[in-house]
């Protein structure tokens, strides 16, 4: 009798022992969840901040007073518009029409079997007798 309370015993120990351990890990994982939920609102925090700058940055009045400042832009007058008569005529042709395109027929003359990667081209299937 006195064997069967020391393994009740024993199994008691080892069952507080593991319900311990189980504890303690979820602790550390609530409290690492925690450690996390908290980076995480710090940095939605950040990048509301980040566009809140970023707008103030960006927004037209302050560009505009930068570019005032900065530069020596002045806004588009009519007069600074051309007009269609004063655009250069059409270049001449290189080809005359009915001459085939050189460009055209350097194309043509590529082989469809030539490699141009830095990978060897795969062998061309045999063909003939010996292919079986």
């Amino acid at each position: 009798m006195r064997i069967i309370h020391f393994l009740v015993i024993c199994a008691l120990v080892i069952s507080a022992a593991y319900v311990y351990r189980i504890k303690l890990d979820s602790t550390v994982r609530t409290e690492r969840v925690l450690r996390l939920r908290a980076d995480i609102r710090e940095e939605r925090n950040k990048i509301a901040q980040l566009r809140a700058e970023w707008a103030t940055l960006s927004s037209p009045a302050r560009l505009q007073g930068l570019a005032e400042r900065h530069t020596q832009l002045r806004p588009v007058e009519s007069h600074q518009f051309g007009s269609l008569k004063n655009l250069p005529s059409r270049p001449p042709r290189f080809i005359k029409p009915g001459e085939t395109d050189p460009i055209g027929a350097m194309i043509d003359v590529v082989s469809p079997d030539e490699t141009t990667a830095s990978i060897p081209a795969a062998p061309a299937p045999a063909t003939g007798e010996g292919a079986q």
